[in-house]
């Protein structure tokens, strides 16, 4: 990335400074399409993540929209008319209801199920959504964001039409990702302007950081399973408090997501206190600018209110190790002893002014 800022340029000039940009988003454009499975031709980069999904939804062509109701808020958001459709209590889609909701019409439909929950790591049946889909002559669109680097994402692997990236979930610079588009798959611009991107994006391409999200694809291949520190976590929380349990356990799941609720003790609550002995937690969505919020996800997972208010997502990194698995359990025991020493204080308190 410092290479590229040093080296200046507009990718679409054609004197020497615009084609030193041009050869280094080429070759992000061929790291990327490396990590997706894809052809170079079929990377769109955009902004990220959000954009991505944006661009897939509005732009395949279809007004008939299908989602999982544990889809990011940039799918729901994307096209409020969507039809939603549920999902088990682990957090997987109900593929029953998908395949009435596909033959309740023959109008076109893009179908966009998520690989794996960004609050849970539930994994989704991705191969049974493209066969159903592919029956019923639907375009399916996939966000990978927060399985890419973790599980494969292989776009003709997977068999859908529009997959999206984020280049900050496996490690890259925040603020770029990409929509990958099957060859074939219908693309409107959602962006007027110039002719980046083949007509896909207008818009100057953001060099440094397309530069970065290449790097990074190169380094996150699929490979390091961090489940065995995950269940030593989760099993550790659940000695501690009995109720934690983990959301979605009882699906596949990424090896490095954990959503456990401490009952009685605001997420918020939790992330705050945390963050002050060092460790960094979230609640819900990490995106939901700064808010703690009840999740939508855990809703429709048919999880309690009281305990869906409670729950924190953890979250392991490539670099994560037992001594960070240690100091974030020392960190959640303390506050819980210190909460319930406090509910002890002041029920005893109530009960001498009785």
């Amino acid at each position: 990335m410092a290479e590229a800022l040093r080296a200046g340029g507009n990718p679409s000039s054609v004197h020497a400074s615009g084609r030193r940009a041009r050869a280094i988003v080429d070759k992000a454009r061929r790291e990327v399409a490396t990590l997706a499975g894809a052809e170079p031709s079929e990377i769109v980069f955009t902004s990220g993540g959000t954009e991505a999904n944006n661009l897939a939804l509005s732009g395949a062509g279809r007004r008939r929209v299908l989602i999982s109701a544990v889809e990011h808020d940039s799918v729901r958001r994307a096209v409020p008319q969507a039809e939603v459709l549920p999902v088990d209590g682990e957090g997987v889609l109900d593929l029953a209801a998908l395949e009435r909701a596909l033959a309740a019409s023959a109008e076109p439909v893009v179908v966009s199920v998520m690989l794996a929950n960004n609050e849970t790591g539930v994994l989704q049946p991705i191969a049974e959504v493209v066969r159903l889909a592919r029956r019923a002559g639907a375009l399916v669109h996939c966000d990978a964001v927060q399985g890419a680097g973790k599980v494969p994402v292989g776009l003709r692997d997977l068999g859908v039409d529009y997959l999206s990236l984020s280049a900050h979930k496996i490690g890259g610079p925040t603020g770029v990702g990409a929509l990958v588009v099957r060859k074939g798959a219908p693309l409107t611009a959602a962006l007027c302007g110039g002719g980046q991107e083949s007509n896909r994006r207008a818009g100057t391409e953001n060099v440094a950081g397309i530069s970065g999200f290449g790097a990074a694809a190169v380094l996150a291949a699929p490979g390091q399973d961090l489940a065995a520190l995950r269940d030593g976590l989760e099993l550790s929380l659940v000695q501690i408090v009995p109720a934690a349990r983990a959301f979605g356990a009882g699906a596949r799941r990424l090896s490095n997501t954990s959503c456990v609720p401490m009952p009685g003790v605001p997420a918020e609550t939790q992330v705050l206190a945390l963050d002050l002995a060092g460790v960094c937690i979230s609640a819900g969505a990490a995106c939901s600018s700064g808010k703690v919020q009840r999740s939508p996800v855990l809703e429709a997972m048919g999880v309690p209110a009281a305990d869906a208010d409670c729950a924190v997502r953890i979250s392991l990194g490539w670099n994560s190790g037992s001594a960070d698995i240690e100091r974030l359990i020392a960190a959640w025991q303390n506050l819980y002893i210190r909460v319930r020493q406090s509910d002890i204080f002041h029920t005893d308190s109530r009960a001498r002014a009785a």
